[in-house]
């Protein structure tokens, strides 16, 4: 079906308000990262290794289960709650009304609060990122840190400046759901603060005015709904993404944490892997149940089979990238290579994991063709010789065109 004149004159508003924003996140993150440098030195700019960047609609239970994430990373330094970090009259007002702070004043405060020595192993940061902006300054501040590693990479830095790990968890429930876990949120702070203020015995929990009026409540999911939960969508195909539903029983929401979780725990690879491997385009996602053991090969090939590690990689850039590349709308490409390199077993089966570990599915035979070498002086009769052909078919998800009728 046709694009009507409306849907046009929509897409390309859409596309200027994304490239607003995307310019806006640039500003502040750079006004912002411009001002830590500054002040503590580029070098000192150390950020935790791994951040889960926690999420989900309000009533979801973030509160309720950081401390099970905190515990399955092993992560002893306490949640950086953003909304704890907010405490000017302005931000309050506005959290009141069930709206978001200002971009800048966010970034900022969260920058700093995570160059906190006590975060260096890990932190889980609660409420960020929760606009496209926010999104924007996350892959940002990824991308920054990279940069980092790579510059200091040879100097005594190194070892503070890690390649980062960034996990995005998102806790969802429907709307139904989250407004009656507000106010039911709200009616339990109200018992416990009269029987405070009778009784003289225990503290006063603060109560947020969303939690006691129902379209304020409801107003807070939309905004999450509208807001937040289009924008994290953006990280989906960046980094480790965890969309877990938080419908049900303490313990069944648990239990669906553990189960997203569980196999991501001892993925990384080794620093040196990473490089290595780095210059290789991902395709897509890769399947969970092999993962780990793809993984420990991988990052053993690394350490004791360097060498050959290093020339299958290069390889694969050299010869077949660039035909995959010309194969990309197909999604399949066969290359076929005498290279001696795979003459090696081991060199194969690297073969094979690496590309599994970028996403894409490669399947190898080898052909053995008899081929004209000589001729003998005294019999006249043709000598020949072995030739090894590889033939490599590499499949990944094609490019989806749109086909007109």
């Amino acid at each position: 079906m046709a694009s009507t004149p409306a849907d046009t004159v929509s897409k390309i508003d859409s596309k200027k308000l994304h490239d607003l924003e995307v310019k806006d996140a640039q500003f502040i993150f750079q006004s912002v990262w411009a001002v830590l440098v500054d002040e503590f030195g580029e070098e000192n700019l150390r950020f935790p290794k791994e951040i889960f960047w926690l999420n989900g609609a309000p009533g979801a239970g973030k509160g309720t289960n950081t401390d099970f994430i905190m515990k399955f990373r092993d992560l002893t330094a306490p949640p950086v709650v953003v909304s704890s970090l907010l405490e000017s009259p302005e931000a309050k007002q506005m959290m009141d009304a069930g709206m978001l702070v200002g971009d800048r004043e966010v970034v900022e405060i969260i920058l700093r609060k995570l160059l906190e020595p006590i975060f260096q192993t890990g932190a889980v940061v609660d409420g960020f990122p929760r606009t496209k902006v926010q999104v924007e300054c996350v892959k940002l501040l990824f991308n920054k840190l990279v940069g980092l590693r790579n510059k200091y990479a040879d100097t005594l830095f190194a070892q503070y400046l890690k390649k980062p790990h960034f996990h995005i968890v998102v806790l969802f429930v429907d709307e139904k759901e989250s407004v009656r876990r507000q106010l039911y949120r709200g009616e339990q702070s109200r018992i416990h603060n009269e029987e405070v203020r009778e009784s003289g015995d225990g503290e006063l929990v603060e109560m947020r005015t969303t939690d006691l009026d129902p379209v304020a409540a409801l107003n807070r999911y939309r905004t999450f709904k509208e807001k937040t939960y289009g924008a994290l969508k953006d990280l989906r195909a960046i980094f480790f993404y965890h969309f877990i539903n938080a419908h049900g029983t303490l313990d069944e929401v648990r239990a669906r944490i553990d189960k997203e979780l569980c196999y991501q725990g001892s993925l990384e690879l080794d620093e040196a892997t990473y490089d290595r491997l780095s210059s290789i385009p991902i395709a897509s996602t890769i399947s969970a149940h092999a993962r780990q053991d793809l993984v420990d090969r991988l990052d053993s090939y690394e350490q004791r089979q360097n060498e050959l590690f290093s020339k299958v990689v290069n390889t694969i850039n050299r010869v077949f990238m660039p035909i995959i590349q010309r194969h990309a709308i197909s999604g399949m490409a066969v290359v076929n290579t005498e290279d001696t390199t795979f003459g090696d077993a081991d060199a194969l089966t690297m073969l094979i994991d690496i590309f599994s570990e970028r996403g894409y599915h490669a399947i190898i035979d080898i052909h053995r063709d008899e081929v004209p070498d000589s001729i003998d002086p005294k019999t006249f009769k043709i000598k020949t010789r072995i030739k090894l052909v590889y033939r490599v078919r590499v499949q990944f998800k094609g490019s989806e065109i749109r086909r007109g009728r």
